[in-house]
């Protein structure tokens, strides 16, 4: 049985690839708008939960998809608050100089997907929805701002997926 529509949450993922140590000067802008970004993210509408280190107020010292990958991992109530949060605040400052810290993907770097309220996602799970996104392309699964599906959609589709297939997704 799955859950309620109203009962699901938007679990994003973003990873990108330093150009630079953290520590270096020409990173020194993009530190800087760690804190003020990350408590805007906190303060937003639908803002839900994000993936922070231990001890720390981010998650820039986990390095789970490699040394010079950090990862942003977090949940919204909806895929609109997640939209503004990301284009419509303080954090389009940092989206307009991603290129001088970051280094170009050629493959998928942002995947969405939905769970039920109260589930926090691990990195394990959400690279595995990135990799999904990379080998098929957008589902029900794994997607895009520019290719998404609602949680009626991902319900409907985890629906028909038989029973052993299923478990081997959860």
């Amino acid at each position: 049985m799955t859950a309620p529509v109203h009962a699901a949450h938007l679990a994003h993922l973003n990873v990108a690839t330093l150009r630079h140590p953290l520590d270096d000067p020409r990173m020194a802008p993009f530190v800087e708008l760690l804190d003020p970004v990350n408590a805007s993210a906190d303060a937003a509408p639908g803002f839900v939960w994000r993936l922070v280190e231990e001890g720390t107020n981010d998650a820039t010292g986990l390095r789970p998809a490699g040394d010079d990958v950090i990862v942003t991992l977090s949940v919204w109530e909806t895929q609109e608050a997640l939209w503004d949060f990301t284009y419509r605040s303080g954090h389009l400052q940092a989206m307009q100089r991603r290129r001088e810290w970051f280094e170009r993907h050629v493959e998928a770097h942002l995947v969405l997907w939905w769970i039920p309220v109260g589930h926090l996602p691990t990195v394990d799970e959400a690279l595995d929805r990135l990799a999904d996104l990379r080998a098929h392309g957008p589902s029900p699964r794994a997607f895009t701002f520019a290719s998404s599906y609602t949680a009626a959609e991902a319900a409907q589709h985890l629906q028909a997926v038989p029973p052993t297939q299923a478990e081997a997704i959860n």
